[in-house]
């Protein structure tokens, strides 16, 4: 279902012109600067950094991205997760940094239900972020399937596996697969995400 991650880095003053999505969860995470938003549903916003949102995008949707400022930088990421059904009707969800509580924890962001807070997305993907300080360690249980992928956003991470070890890097992946648990030591201060699939 996990289809898309890019990491985008737009200018200021620049963007995304309005064009069209349909039957697609598209999740969106700012790291550094602010995103403006608008859509046809009447959704007009700006995300800061640590602030996500969802749009499902359905039956279709049309929607523009650019960045807010006209001096600095926007960083964000973009994940588009298949949905189980197509044709659903279009929605529109944020998710404010300051309720999402991530240090040195991996935090649900997104999931089937809306559980715990978190954006509620039309496919069987728990979704979480984690800002994790040097030297710290989280033991993770895939609860699905076993299967899975992790992004580095920053720093970097050592993930022990039941089969190996490996070092990652910002911008850097990695697939998991019939893996029930697994470790992340935080190398340098990091921030990643974590996709539990189904």
């Amino acid at each position: 279902a996990l289809r898309v991650i890019n990491e985008d880095r737009v200018q200021p003053g620049r963007g995304f012109d309005t064009h069209a999505h349909r039957d697609m969860e598209i999740i969106s995470y700012v790291l550094e600067g602010e995103l403006e938003h608008r859509d046809n549903l009447g959704t007009g916003s700006i995300l800061a950094a640590g602030d996500f949102q969802c749009m499902s995008a359905g039956a279709g949707v049309t929607h523009s991205e650019f960045n807010a400022s006209k001096t600095e930088l926007v960083h964000f990421y973009q994940i588009w997760i298949l949905p189980r059904s197509r044709g659903l009707e279009p929605s529109y969800q944020e998710l404010k940094s300051a309720t999402i509580g991530k240090q040195d924890r991996l935090a649900l962001v997104a999931s089937p239900e809306g559980s715990e807070g978190s954006l509620r997305i039309q496919q069987d993907v728990l979704v979480y972020i984690g800002a994790l300080a040097r030297l710290k360690t989280i033991k993770h249980r895939l609860g699905l399937s076993g299967n899975g992928w992790l992004q580095v956003l920053r720093g970097s991470v050592r993930v022990d596996r039941r089969v190996d070890s490996i070092d990652l890097e910002a911008g850097d992946g990695l697939s998991i697969t019939e893996e029930s648990e697994f470790t992340l030591l935080a190398i340098a201060d990091s921030e990643l995400l974590l996709f539990d699939l189904k």
